[in-house]
């Protein structure tokens, strides 16, 4: 078979495109160690002032917290329910189930803003006051998709030939879910839980639309940029991309690693 174009045009046009992509934020990175008051040019010289702000504002640090909390109710939510979904979808017949598979991806097809003033009008509507809990209710619906993709795709992976074994040894449901089903799709759940706990931590329109009085570290960065910018707001950003850098990895790692060290 011919090889399509120039090897070497291919590697430059795809490390081009890298670098259109992630310049930006390696620019950011680099100004957030800046020894100056300002972001831009030129380079006064190397610090970490602005790590020691971070960590010394009260506000962002009750942002940080607001957001953990926030992720971590999100990822409970969408787990509590993401499961037994995906398990319903892959061993189970029911009306509407074709239905139901398309419906739920669409948390990841609809814009955020969409999700958001839904959310907002529903709970309105509900007498629902705004706070940290009507985020937490809006991100987990949405993020229930990614938990029952996941689940999903890795319990059509293993079969059900394990679950059908242990159940003619004697086992019962309970057991054989806890024993055999579980240990096999663990890696998954995991996967599944970091990638929700990095998009939930980093969700702005979502929040903007549905946050009370307090407010989650998105929402005080870009408070931040609308009174005044410092390399404080870099700092932010970097730490918020690394953090993300390594939930996602860790993620994706543990959602593709092998069924064979789950289940034995």
């Amino acid at each position: 078979m011919r090889e399509v174009g120039s090897r070497k045009l291919m590697w430059l046009t795809g490390w081009s495109v890298m670098a259109f992509l992630y310049a930006p934020i390696i620019v950011m990175a680099a100004f957030s160690f800046n020894d100056s008051d300002f972001i831009g040019l030129p380079f006064r010289g190397f610090t970490l002032h602005w790590y020691r702000a971070v960590l010394q504002d009260q506000q962002v640090l009750r942002s940080i917290w607001n957001s953990v909390y926030v992720a971590i109710g999100a990822v409970a939510l969408s787990l509590a329910f993401g499961l037994p979904a995906a398990i319903a979808l892959d061993r189970y017949q029911f009306p509407g189930k074709t239905l139901f598979r398309r419906i739920v991806l669409l948390p990841i097809v609809l814009p955020g803003v969409i999700t958001g003033v839904s959310l907002l009008l529903f709970y309105v509507q509900l007498g629902f006051r705004l706070s940290l809990n009507t985020i937490i209710l809006g991100q987990g619906t949405a993020l229930m998709c990614v938990t029952i993709t996941e689940v999903f795709a890795r319990l059509n992976q293993i079969g059900r030939s394990r679950e059908e074994a242990a159940l003619d040894l004697g086992a019962t449901p309970f057991e054989v879910f806890r024993h055999v089903t579980l240990p096999a799709i663990r890696s998954a759940l995991i996967g599944a839980m970091l990638i929700s706990f990095s998009i939930s931590f980093d969700e702005i329109a979502v929040t903007y639309l549905l946050t009370g009085r307090q407010n989650t570290l998105p929402m005080t960065l870009w408070s931040m940029l609308r009174r005044s910018v410092t390399p404080e707001v870099n700092a932010i950003s970097a730490l918020i991309v690394a953090a993300s850098i390594i939930l996602i990895t860790a993620g994706m790692r543990f959602a593709r690693r092998d069924t064979t060290h789950g289940a034995r």
